[in-house]
Order: structure tokens, then C-alpha cells, then sequence
């Protein structure tokens, strides 16, 4: 008898892979979207002597912008993981103790590669 943990079959996977496929391009398009909101990306505000009001709006409209990306991006990097373990027939099983992982818990976050264990272990 072989160890080896079968994975899902690629009849079942393929919701998941347009799922995930969809809110990549969905991210990518917000993070885009965000870009345009940032209040440093306007090429005048560096020759307007604006003031302090203005500035630190300015800073505050910037930094809520970089924490929304860096979200989208630890995102981003979630799905693009759970795509490419899908390529090498991984998906739905732990990174860290290569055990499946739970499908309650895929059907809720589709883009997660470890299982709640591991999840629980790294939090504490």
C-alpha cells in the first residue's frame, strides 16, 4: 500500500481554477483601480504648495491606499499559489504537513494551502 494522498480530479477542480482564475483578474483590476485613488499619483500635487490640511489628507488618502494593496497582494500571492498547486496536482493538500486539507474549509477560502491545524499552529 502506497501513502500517497490522491488529489481532487481535474471534474472538480475546474469551478475552483475559474474561481480563483476570476478573482485574480478581479484583484488585479482593483489593485489597478487603487493605483488611480492614490493621492500621490497625481503629478501636480509635487508643485502645489498645498495646505497643511491638504497635506496631511494627502497623506492619509496615500497611506490607506498601500495598505489596501499590500492586502490585495498577500491575496494575490494566496491564489496564485493555490492555482500553481493545482498545475503540479497538490491543491487541497497541506504545504507545511502534507496532509488534505479539509474541504469545509477549502469550499470557504478555496485559495488557502495549508489546513487549519497548521493554520492554528502559525498564528500561536
Amino acid at each position: 500500500m502506497s501513502n500517497k494522498i490522491m488529489g481532487f480530479p481535474a471534474q472538480v477542480l475546474s469551478p475552483v481554477k475559474k474561481f480563483l482564475t476570476k478573482q485574480e483578474k478581479r484583484i488585479i483590476k482593483r489593485k489597478k483601480a487603487l493605483s488611480k485613488e492614490d493621492p500621490f499619483a497625481d503629478v501636480a500635487r509635487v508643485s502645489d504648495n498645498a495646505a497643511l490640511d491638504t497635506d496631511v489628507s494627502e497623506q492619509v488618502g496615500h497611506a490607506r491606499v498601500t495598505a489596501m494593496k499590500k492586502q490585495l497582494d498577500r491575496q494575490l500571492i494566496q491564489i496564485r499559489k493555490a492555482l500553481t498547486r493545482m498545475k503540479l496536482g497538490k491543491y487541497a493538500i497541506c504545504e507545511k504537513c502534507h496532509k488534505m486539507i479539509n474541504t469545509d474549509r477549502l469550499v470557504v477560502r478555496p485559495e488557502t494551502t495549508t489546513c487549519i491545524s497548521c493554520e492554528k499552529k502559525k498564528r500561536s
